[in-house]
């Protein structure tokens, strides 16, 4: 489920953003905009998935989709839910096409502030010193 993920993280990156990344698995002790959706899994199984970015991040993504140089908290959260949205939901696709599919539910803005959530796998893609960190966590439903 990562490998998708990371591919429609990359995806969103090249093909949104217009900038190339790099990814690794060391998480920033930055102060990030945290949102999830919940999945369930062809399986049966549950998982949370997390999209955690820095200010500066989320800042590239508000001036691609609203043209606003210096965009307010609000605006902030709400282009978080919004990345988490597109980036989930193109790895949705990824993983149809590879024979894994799932549901998505609904984003949810969950806090601003450290990302300091337990998780089973994590990604974090850097666009210079910019980032924006995948977590995915299985849930017990």
């Amino acid at each position: 489920m990562l490998n998708s993920l990371k591919e429609a993280a990359e995806n969103f990156c090249t093909h949104q953003i217009g900038a190339s990344c790099e990814i690794n698995e060391v998480p920033t002790n930055k102060r990030t905009l945290i949102a999830y959706i919940d999945i369930q899994a062809q399986e049966g199984k549950h998982y949370r998935i997390y999209i955690a970015s820095d200010g500066n991040f989320m800042q590239r993504v508000s001036k691609l989709f609203l043209e606003e140089d210096e965009s307010n908290e609000e605006t902030l959260k709400d282009m978080t839910l919004e990345t988490a949205n597109l980036i989930i939901g193109s790895a949705k696709v990824i993983a149809k096409e590879l024979g894994t599919p799932y549901t998505i539910g609904t984003p949810h803005f969950e806090k601003i502030g450290m990302f300091d959530f337990d998780y089973d796998e994590l990604a974090v893609i850097h666009i210079d010193n910019d980032e924006l960190i995948i977590a995915i966590k299985e849930l017990n439903v």
